[in-house]
């Protein structure tokens, strides 16, 4: 008898997924219900596990948690015969004009070749590190958040702490004074990020600056943050916003030779494919904007090109049904 290695590898499907996030799992939904073959591995890494509850995610009036949307995704792909295949893809590779995995199964430390005809890279991005007392209990309690776009409508009126960021050191602290009147941005380091300009701008739209560099931050026991500066002084917040950054885990991608931008996010085009042919990508690993809502949609445009793409998944015809005798009266 075969073994479940061997039998993976002679097995071809016409798409590997990598990654069960929002994004995987609806491009999973999406090809399974063409009837096409579809391998989903995922690492349990996705970001959406963070959130406590998401109240931007449309059909959901009272928000809805973050496992609670994965589970009901993972629940809708059984109901067409898909599953989760939890594990690791550790390399990714053509050969013979196929998409060659190598995938590491959860506990267990045997590698088995996943083959397919398509790839679609759905593995999101990493946060920088957060130097943050108990930052993962911060963020289901939700006093540290991590999205301004995805939650500033949850927290209109509080007090916000807002941590300059490399890229745009000043753009998060005046999109968050659209929900509230008490905003202050922290430095992250000497010398200062912020121009003349920019201090101008924070000046006109009534945000505070700390120029002390920000050292840690701590929580109190109302779990709310406070914010430790160099000058020795500590600030209270209500909720706090890092903004430290993240690197798109587009690893697998780059290998292949797939073009990526800023933080190693995957270039896609029209229909989320890279310059990789057969190779498609979508969710927070791509360039654009990181949203569950947007995840969703690039795995719609994703799974319909991928299906149109493949040969026809022809349904069998099903056999003639003999006429049955006729009986006398």
């Amino acid at each position: 008898m075969p073994t479940s290695s061997e039998l993976a590898t002679a097995h071809v499907y016409d798409t590997l997924i990598v990654g069960g996030g929002p994004g995987g799992l609806t491009a999973a939904i999406y090809l399974r219900r063409f009837t096409r073959n579809v391998a989903l591995v995922d690492k349990g890494n996705s970001r959406l596990r963070l959130i406590p509850v998401s109240h931007n995610y449309p059909g959901f009036p009272e928000g809805v948690p973050g496992h609670i949307l994965l589970g009901n995704l993972a629940s809708q792909l059984q109901r067409y015969g898909g599953s989760v295949m939890p594990g690791e893809i550790v390399d990714l590779r053509i050969e013979d004009g196929l998409f060659v995995g190598d995938y590491a199964p959860e506990g267990s430390d045997d590698v088995v070749q996943v083959r397919a005809h398509t790839a679609l890279l759905a593995t999101g991005v990493a946060d920088a590190g957060l130097p943050i007392e108990n930052w993962r209990e911060a963020v289901a309690f939700g006093s540290v958040r991590l999205c301004p776009v995805c939650d500033g409508f949850d927290v209109i009126d509080k007090r916000i702490a807002v941590a300059t960021s490399e890229v745009n050191p000043v753009g998060h602290a005046l999109f968050m004074r659209t929900f509230s009147a008490d905003v202050t941005l922290f430095e992250r380091g000497s010398p200062s990020m912020l121009s003349t300009e920019d201090r101008c701008r924070l000046d006109a739209a009534g945000v505070r600056v700390i120029d002390s560099p920000l050292l840690s931050v701590t929580l109190d026991a109302s779990m709310k943050p406070v914010l430790h500066t160099e000058d020795g002084r500590d600030h209270e917040a209500d909720v706090f916003y890092p903004m430290l950054g993240e690197n798109a885990r587009s690893g697998l991608a780059a290998k292949l030779g797939a073009r990526t931008a800023q933080c190693d996010e995957i270039v896609v085009g029209d229909h989320q494919e890279t310059t990789v042919p057969g190779l498609y990508a979508i969710g927070d690993v791509v360039v654009g904007l990181n949203q569950i809502a947007v995840a969703a949609g690039q795995a719609a445009r994703a799974a319909v090109r991928i299906h149109n793409q493949l040969p026809p998944a022809l349904r069998p015809a099903r056999p003639h049904l003999e006429a049955a005798p006729a009986t006398s009266a």
